[in-house]
């Protein structure tokens, strides 16, 4: 007997999502319009990742391109084959989080994902018009706090993503919380899919370790609307990491993929890491002198300006992750070491698939 088992589609801000997959927002440079205009045209929602855009598209194109106007550029593209496309903005880029925002906005983004910190001030940073904005969260307290922060500027959600512990990247989690049995995703999701309840009912989507169509089917039948999913997006054709980077995935063992909290990201949030990677390993030998001359993830000093990162002048806490991460994109592999980040699944991939093979495998199982 054959049992086709199929998932169901997605609404989210009164459009229709023909797969309730949506590919994580890598970056650097990894998700760019290339894989999220693929996903996109098979059905599920294709994100591009907002981090170093600029620099990303002036090098591509040969012009000189802004966050706001890189931004536009590269979610025009990722639309143009059809489908639900959008963005992801980490918070922690504070120096263009409100550039990309609008940029997104202005470009027709279906949706812009916002976490790598609380987006407190989304829904003020311009009228999103047909835009969904989506908070990515860790908690049921994050987001009664986003909930009711949105509220005063007279929006709610339209989605959440619950992000748990084994998402690749950074993560919302104290470093000694993460293996806390409180903290697996299928405990965090209960009291989120009830904050969400609460606030209108808007769709929960879930992330972090999901890896098969089984995993997909098994959030769904608790009450999750959908899933985000990185790792499994990381090594198709479409994704603009290195050759070198896929080829260090589909290499690693289990053992291999770690957390990175001393040293680690100039964030402040503990980080999914391969242990092989360049820039990684010279961190904890300490060879590698501090180095922080791209600015993403600046913050404020007392007169307000974009000016501190712990990575400009320590070694000891902090890697620079916006070079790292370039050059793991391709960017700048001459000048510096690559850091590879994959989710605590990715030593099971063996193979580069194409988008189309991959959300084939995703979105139906015969048995």
């Amino acid at each position: 007997m054959t049992i086709e088992h199929k998932l169901p589609s997605l609404k989210i801000k009164g459009k229709t999502i023909k797969f309730p997959i949506i590919q994580g927002g890598m970056g650097v440079g990894v998700s760019l319009s290339p894989l999220a205009s693929a996903v996109a045209k098979e059905g599920g929602v294709g994100i591009v990742s907002s981090a170093a855009l600029d620099r990303l598209v002036t090098k591509r194109t040969g012009k000189p391109h802004n966050t706001y106007e890189a931004t536009r550029e590269e979610i025009s593209l990722a639309k143009a084959k059809g489908g639900i496309a959008g963005i992801n903005i980490m918070v922690a880029l504070g120096r263009d989080y409100d550039d990309s925002v609008k940029g997104a906005i202005d470009a027709g983004a279906d949706v812009i994902i916002s976490g790598g910190g609380l987006p407190l001030g989304l829904p003020g940073v311009k009228k999103p018009g047909d835009t969904a904005l989506i908070p990515i969260i860790s908690s049921a307290r994050a987001l009664e706090l986003i909930c009711r922060k949105w509220e005063r500027l007279g929006y709610r959600p339209d989605a959440v993503v619950l992000e748990g512990p084994l998402a690749g990247g950074h993560l919302g989690f104290k470093f000694e919380d993460i293996g806390l049995e409180s903290n697996r995703l299928e405990n965090l999701f209960p009291p989120v899919k009830e904050v969400s309840l609460q606030h209108g009912g808007f769709p929960v989507i879930v992330a972090g370790g999901i890896y098969t169509h089984d995993d997909i089917l098994k959030f769904l039948q608790m009450g999750a609307d959908g899933v985000q999913m990185g790792t499994r997006f990381l090594v198709t054709e479409e994704s603009s990491a290195t050759p070198a980077y896929k080829q260090a995935v589909i290499d690693a063992k289990k053992e291999d993929i770690l957390v990175a909290h001393r040293p680690g990201s100039p964030c402040g949030l503990p980080f999914m890491v391969l242990k092989q990677s360049p820039m990684f390993a010279s961190a904890l030998e300490r060879k590698r002198k501090p180095q922080c001359d791209k600015g993403y993830v600046l913050t404020k000093n007392g007169d307000g300006r974009y000016m501190r990162c712990i990575a400009k002048n320590d070694n000891e806490g902090a890697f620079c992750i916006c070079n790292g991460l370039l050059s793991s994109a391709g960017y700048n592999p001459q000048d510096e070491e690559p850091l590879y980040t994959v989710g605590v699944n990715g030593y099971r991939l063996d193979k580069i698939v194409s988008a189309t093979e991959l959300m084939h495998e995703l979105t139906s199982k015969t048995q």
